[in-house]
């Protein structure tokens, strides 16, 4: 059975055209699904791509929040759907609440557009599922407000729990505990900075992007 992603598109995403390549390269089928809509239709898990959702007005993701469509995903997310939040994806994710810490200016109040090196540190989310830990991919960020942050207790509970699920190699955003991912305690809703849609090919300079979206779709079949 070919798996179904639904790719939510806020005004100001501009990432959406990729992830649905990115999947439909590796078989599955894509949708785009409208803020304004109150339905995700029948898709087996869900795409909150990058962008500047409402032109990160107030704050990255704090408008987007608010979206129609947001309450039929906290929705899908609450029955175990697969969540996922690529960068603004991830910001709007925590602006809902759906996965607790913020994300920031980055250190230095620097721009980055990079390649960074990332170590999976937890195999117990839906796009890290049967990867093994410690395992090393290259996966481009393109963000201004990357750099996550938490209070003390949060992080305590992220890291006993096994819910860091990538963290930077050579942190370069100034992340705190070089976190580039993180889950909820269910790991079926994720939230990362890097764009694995865009290291899908050698020729944009690696593929390991493949192996957390191959990932994704393997935990929607065993589902």
């Amino acid at each position: 059975m070919t798996q179904r992603i639904g790719v939510v598109l806020f005004p100001g995403s501009n990432c959406e055209h990729d992830v649905a390549e990115a999947f439909e390269g590796l078989g599955a089928e894509t949708e785009v699904v409208w803020h304004g809509d109150r339905s995700l239709g029948s898709v087996d898990a869900v795409v909150l791509p990058g962008g500047f959702a409402h032109g990160d007005y107030l704050r990255p993701g704090a408008i987007a929040r608010f979206s129609p469509v947001m309450a039929a995903v906290e929705s899908f997310a609450a029955a175990g759907g697969p969540v996922v939040g690529i960068c603004n994806g991830f910001q709007v994710l925590t602006e809902a609440h759906l996965l607790p810490g913020a994300l920031q200016k980055n250190r230095g109040l620097t721009f980055l557009c990079q390649t960074a090196d990332l170590e999976v540190a937890s195999d117990r989310s839906v796009i890290t599922a049967g990867v093994p830990v410690g395992t090393r991919l290259r996966i481009p960020i393109n963000h201004f407000e990357g750099n996550y942050t938490c209070d003390q207790r949060t992080l305590d509970e992220l890291r006993a729990e096994g819910r860091v699920v990538l963290r930077y190699v050579g942190n370069p955003n100034g992340s705190i505990d070089d976190i580039a991912g993180v889950c909820n305690g269910a790991g079926n809703v994720v939230g990362l900075m890097p764009h694995p849609e865009r290291a899908m090919s050698e020729l944009l300079g690696s593929t390991d992007g493949r192996v957390l979206l191959g990932a994704l779709l393997g935990a929607v079949v065993h589902a």
